[in-house]
């Protein structure tokens, strides 16, 4: 195998450049050249290639982002869109594919393999850390200590002013981030999709962490909660207990910035292992990390999760999760 591309799709992710750059190492180690297709599947339906070469992914192992950009395509869900990028790849002689994104991106790989795509090993890259079978993905870790630091500078304000707080962050359809920040934060309470909430019983824990001297009060929201958000929420328990309430949607901070030391390693192990499997002919999977080793999960299987890996600890936080 000559020629592999690389390519981020869907949501960005702190430590998507750090896999990048591995890859990108990796191949050249072994004698091969890399192409980055560009705005991910789209790059391929759009013949946007370009050659990744040592220079191209120095220094960036410590950006956030994307340097060869991240997007959703909506003609390649298209069988038309497909055989356009068929056609890129064998125009490029591309012979392998290193995809990096979340289930969306690992379904779109093996419908594009069965259709005569180029052979592909897929690498997680999601903040929702929602993929089954695995521990943690690309750029979890980063998202989940960007929501802790605005937690910890809300903390002071809240205390200041006895105010109580409401704090959304990312997630519809996993409260991954909400539950991990919650708990590294002391949330009073943590709210995630995964589990219908109550409103009165957020109230009513409110009213009792307050009675036993809590001067600030947190409450974490996952913004896929079946209660409709942070605001919503809010306005439900502020009519109950009667404190002066703010909100705070933490939105898109969560995605950008450096990734910490975790998403940079586990990309760059991650990523090696995706060129040297696919250099070794082992391909149709995604790579993921599991019990401290990389695992290997058939497309078929990257499936999305709402399980969450802190559920055996919720009994030991101290904050109500619902």
């Amino acid at each position: 195998m000559k020629k592999i591309a690389i390519l981020t799709s869907g949501g960005d992710a702190p430590g998507m450049n750090a896999a990048v750059r591995a890859a990108t190492r990796t191949a050249l180690k072994h004698d091969a050249k890399m192409l980055g297709s560009m705005h991910g599947f789209r790059g391929l339906v759009e013949d946007e290639i370009i050659e990744l070469d040592s220079s191209a992914v120095r220094n960036i192992v410590h950006r956030g982002g994307s340097i060869i950009k991240s997007a959703r395509s909506d003609e390649f869900e298209t069988k038309e869109g497909r055989a356009k990028a068929i056609r890129t790849c064998e125009k490029h002689e591309i012979e392998g594919l290193v995809l990096i994104g979340g289930d969306g991106t690992m379904l779109g790989a093996k419908i594009f393999a069965d259709e005569g795509g180029p052979p592909a090993v897929g690498i997680p890259g999601t903040i929702d850390n929602d993929i089954r079978g695995i521990d943690y993905t690309i750029g979890f870790d980063s998202a989940v200590n960007t929501a802790v630091r605005a937690i910890d500078q809300i903390r002071d304000t809240a205390e200041a002013m006895e105010r109580m707080f409401f704090i959304e962050t990312m997630g519809r359809r996993s409260g991954a981030i909400a539950l991990a920040s919650g708990i590294a934060g002391g949330g009073n309470v943590v709210v995630v999709p995964e589990q219908h909430t109550e409103a009165d019983k957020v109230a009513d824990r409110i009213i009792a962490d307050r009675k036993a001297g809590a001067t600030s009060l947190l409450v974490i929201v996952a913004e896929g909660d079946d209660s409709g958000g942070a605001y919503k929420l809010a306005k439900k328990v502020k009519e109950r207990v009667g404190i002066d309430t703010r909100v705070t949607v933490l939105g898109h901070i969560q995605r950008g910035g450096n990734p910490t030391a975790q998403d940079r390693i586990l990309a760059t192990c991650l990523a090696s292992r995706a060129v040297k499997d696919l250099l070794e002919g082992a391909y149709g999977h995604l790579l993921g990390w599991r019990n401290s080793e990389i695992v290997r999960i058939p497309f078929a299987e990257a499936e999305t999760t709402t399980s969450s890996i802190y559920d055996g600890i919720l009994c030991e936080t101290g904050a109500m999760i619902t």
